[in-house]
């Protein structure tokens, strides 16, 4: 009989820790959770207490049987799945699935993946902590009960196939709102006032202490300024400091990395997972920025022997995140010393990223001397400003640099010249810029989880899963957009002339941003419109609050959900009763032509507009990128431009239209996709004869649809058109039927048609 059993979640983890034990040691990994609430109805037995009802999946089976068979030929298993809730469950699970018993079993714990850390965890194993197994029950039974009550909701009032849940539904709320935000801002322009004077031979740019509404009030401004004498009034210097960040956490982690290295927070958590599993870094989900003496220890002896005493500065720092739980340590390298580690290069840049954050949160603080010139003319009726500044001590800059959130102003702090009091300042030039006012940014991904965790929605483990989440469910995109350009006008003071001018500006660009798409704002309001306190941002908080109680064994976790779950029935109920089916609309404007009104309505293949024409309304699918939310008249208008005839080519008419998979082109009973660099609106005949002629030499099909509820059926394109692929039969598609748009029931109808 083999001595001991340990099991891990994961095979990496599994590797590693083999290492550390000797051969008396089995080690096997669970490949995470080796069961889950059942798919059969709800998997909550609502009537008894709110019993979850678990079972194995078929992919587990073979694992949780071959675990079976080594304990049983096994002295001692030793549990050893991560430290935090959703691990304590792990654990949990393979006790009652393996049916182990408490005398032979022991639960071990460890926050790194060393040699110390192992051993010090087999010398003091401890029993199963419950109260963190049913925190983490209770947070899957409630998101369960919520997404299973509000899905066939959405199914039947919106659209099939939809699907909502209590933290996500949140987040989605977040960048809905945000975007109305956006939109619904009105930017204004200023204009500001810039001097660029000499003083001495050196030049210093400043800026006027006001701003002027319009172009006529900054015109007679430079006027005044005409034949000014200017000199400098003041000169203030006051000495700062700037103090590094604490060692990260997870959410300060997912930030940063999306911020400087441009992963998501997904990537972010799995590079970080592997570096977690493969011994280089402490556990990586943790809300603690607490780091151990032991690890102090070890930055203060690298920072001494590497900069030098005078960069050395130990601080503790503490948790200020509401609702912290478990007593982690911050995220930090095992070994510090250790500057590259054997790992792939992308886990190489995160560990840097890590092992800089930790070691300059015990540096010491930057010295900063910041510096503003006021430079008046003679009768102080005219003031300009100049500030900068200069960094008299590295510190922790030496190392490390914080990101931020913040996108960057046009005037940024720089260093001043050496200048005296009463000197003589020269305008050489004055100009008035035209600016205008900034809306709210939009989320990243980074931005999302910081206010995500300062609103006290969702804890470690759930921030990556959550943005995940809404972006495969399509009620978020993240992407990038292209700068706009708009013109701007500038006045310039210069040898007593003042010149105007119009330049262009780029403004706009988004990079790697969450844009709500417009399921995601109509599922947003039919939530809030129907379940206020399920998608109220100190209610989510609330719930986190009670899931940390039962983690410390404060609240009962039934009587939790009990709680929960009697008020939320109730608003269910009453939205299954109503009648009628919710209807978004948005009415957008009128036809310039017909003055008919066009409204903005959800179907069951999308978004599209309507002229709201009483004896045959005209429709138009909004384009993939286009969202009810921000889309504008002119740009609605657009649609319904097509289909277009732009000629003929073999005896038929090219038609240019738009499907629900994209711009096509019709010619002779064959379609022909669009590319991604071809305007549907713009295209010309050569180019879509190109296309075609292209597409024919290539012999490719241009179908290949699908759909979900039946995924064995395809819409094909072959030799003599489009058909209908299904059980190895082939069924053509006739004429007065669009394959790019043809629908599921036409599909069947065709089908039985012929099979009849």
């Amino acid at each position: 009989m083999e001595n001991n059993l340990v099991i891990v979640e994961s095979p990496a983890k599994a590797k590693t820790i083999k290492k550390f034990l000797g051969e008396d040691f089995i080690v096997k990994s669970s490949f995470g959770h080796i069961r889950d609430l059942s798919k059969k109805n709800l998997g909550i037995d609502v009537n008894n207490g709110f019993l979850p009802e678990y079972e194995i999946p078929i992919e587990k089976k073979k694992v949780v049987s071959e675990l079976k068979k080594i304990a049983t030929q096994t002295k001692t298993v030793w549990l050893a799945s991560d430290e935090d809730r959703e691990g304590e469950a792990i654990s949990w699970h393979l006790f009652e699935v393996l049916k182990l018993k408490k005398s032979d079993t022991k639960r071990i714990v460890f926050h790194e993946i060393t040699k110390s850390a192992i051993q010090n965890a087999i010398e003091n194993p401890r029993e199963i902590d419950i109260n963190l197994v049913n925190a983490q029950q209770a947070r899957r039974i409630l998101d369960r009960l919520v997404g299973f009550s509000l899905s066939p909701l959405l199914w039947k009032k919106i659209k099939p196939a939809l699907s909502a849940g209590r933290v996500q539904s949140v987040a989605v709320r977040l960048i809905v709102e945000r975007e109305r935000e956006i939109t619904g801002f009105k930017s204004i322009s200023s204009f500001k006032i810039f001097g660029i004077f000499t003083i001495n031979g050196d030049t210093v740019k400043a800026e006027l202490n006001q701003k002027f509404k319009n172009i006529e009030d900054a015109k007679s401004f430079l006027k005044s300024c005409i034949n000014q004498e200017f000199h400098i009034e003041d000169i203030v210097k006051k000495a700062g400091k700037k103090s590094p960040a604490p060692p990260f956490t997870t959410s300060t982690l997912q930030q940063e990395a999306g911020r400087k290295l441009g992963f998501s927070v997904n990537q972010t958590m799995k590079f970080a997972q592997s570096l977690y599993e493969n011994g280089f870094i402490t556990y990586m989900r943790t809300d603690s920025v607490n780091m151990s003496n032991l690890a102090i220890g070890s930055i203060k002896n690298l920072i001494t022997n590497s900069y030098g005493d005078d960069y050395l500065k130990i601080r503790k720092y503490e948790n200020k995140i509401k609702g912290a739980q478990e007593a982690h340590e911050a995220i930090r390298p095992t070994y510090i010393e250790n500057e590259t580690i054997e790992a792939g290069k992308q886990e190489q840049r995160l560990y840097d990223l890590i092992r800089k954050r930790a070691i300059a949160s015990q540096m010491q603080d930057a010295k900063i001397e910041k510096t503003i010139i006021t430079i008046n003319n003679n009768d102080n009726k005219i003031v300009f400003t100049a500030s900068g500044e200069i960094i008299t001590f590295e510190g922790f800059l030496k190392l490390y640099t914080e990101s931020s959130d913040e996108e960057n102003g046009d005037e940024k702090e720089c260093i001043l010249p050496n200048v005296k009091k009463g000197e003589k300042a020269i305008a050489s030039t004055i100009e008035a810029i035209e600016k205008y006012d900034q809306p709210p940014y939009r989320y990243t991904e980074a931005s999302l989880v910081k206010k995500l965790e300062e609103l006290g929605i969702g804890r470690p483990s759930t921030y990556a899963p959550t943005i995940s989440t809404i972006q495969q469910r399509e009620y978020v995109v993240k992407e990038s957009r292209q700068a706009l350009s708009r013109k701007i006008n500038t006045l310039t003071l210069k040898d007593n002339k003042i010149i105007e001018n119009t330049i262009s500006e780029k403004f706009g660009a988004e990079s790697n941003k969450l844009f709500p798409t417009s399921m995601g704002v109509v599922v947003t309001d039919y939530l809030i419109g129907h379940f206020d306190d399920i998608l109220d941002y100190s209610f989510t908080a609330q719930i986190e609050e009670k899931f940390d109680d039962i983690a410390i064994g404060k609240v009962s976790w039934d009587k939790m959900i009990s709680e929960f779950y009697k008020k939320f029935n109730v608003k269910v109920e009453q939205s299954l009763k109503e009648k009628e089916n919710t209807k978004w609309e948005k009415t957008i404007g009128n036809h310039p032509e017909t003055g008919l009104p066009i409204v903005l309505k959800i179907g069951k293949y999308g978004p599209y507009a309507s002229i709201e024409n009483k004896e045959k309304p005209i429709y138009a699918s909004l384009r993939k990128n286009q969202n009810v939310e921000s889309i504008t008249l002119e740009e609605v208008l657009d649609l319904f431009k097509l289909p277009r005839n732009i000629g003929t080519y073999e005896n038929d008419d090219i038609i240019i239209s738009l499907g629900k998979y994209g711009p096509y082109i019709k010619n002779n009973g064959a379609f022909f996709s669009l590319t991604k660099k071809d305007d549907p609106y713009t295209i010309n005949i050569n180019r879509a004869i190109e296309i075609i002629q292209e597409k024919k030499s290539k012999g490719s099909e241009v179908f290949n649809r699908t759909f979900d509820e039946i995924p064995g059926l395809r819409i094909m394109k072959g030799k003599y058109g489009p058909y209908i692929s299904y059980e190895n039969k082939n069924y053509r598609i006739p004429k007065t039927y669009d394959p790019e748009t043809i629908t599921l029931e036409e599909c069947k109808q065709i089908i039985s048609k012929k099979n009849a």
